[in-house]
């Protein structure tokens, strides 16, 4: 004979993760705190409060060193892809490359590690590399926005170290 089955009740029952180990997915992410507060030599980002930000002027006694978004651009390791093709780029490369500037100097204002790493013209399209996965979705859902449709595609790699964002019009 078998028990009554008695329902879940999934608002109280225990979380079960706890034992479950993060990875940790992007090794320009520091698993340490900087000392604030820190200046980033190269760009002038400000760690301070716990985020990188700007600062009308750094503070003088700061400490020195790279942000991560700066030590990416160094390394030349991209944490993002997005590749725009089709016969919309031949047509409107100029709005859509005045869109892709805008969109990062409106990130990058409140976020300095937002950035693109570099703009290369290829045979069948653009390559942009970003510092930052979100920024590259963010420019990929504004073109599909403005140019009203085409095809939007987002694949992560294993562990979600690098996203490659493909936009087709």
């Amino acid at each position: 004979m078998t028990a009554p089955h008695k329902p879940q009740d999934y608002l109280r029952q225990g979380r079960r993760d706890r034992l479950i180990r993060e990875l940790e997915h992007d090794p320009y992410h520091s698993k340490r705190k900087y000392e604030e507060p820190t200046v980033c030599p190269e760009c002038g980002a400000v760690f301070h409060e716990g985020r990188w930000t700007w600062m009308a002027e750094p503070p003088e006694n700061a400490h020195r060193h790279l942000c991560p978004a700066c030590q990416r651009v160094r390394d030349r390791v991209p944490a993002a892809f997005l590749t725009i093709r089709g016969p919309v780029l031949e047509t409107h490369k100029d709005e859509i490359l005045h869109l892709i500037r805008n969109y990062e100097k409106r990130e990058q204002a409140e976020h300095p590690l937002k950035r693109i790493m570099d703009i290369e013209e290829q045979e069948d399209g653009l390559v942009i590399t970003f510092t930052d996965a979100h920024l590259a979705r963010g420019v990929g859902e504004a073109l599909d926005h403005a140019h009203k449709g085409g095809e939007l595609d987002y694949q992560y790699t294993k562990d979600d170290i690098m996203l490659r964002v493909t936009w087709t019009r």
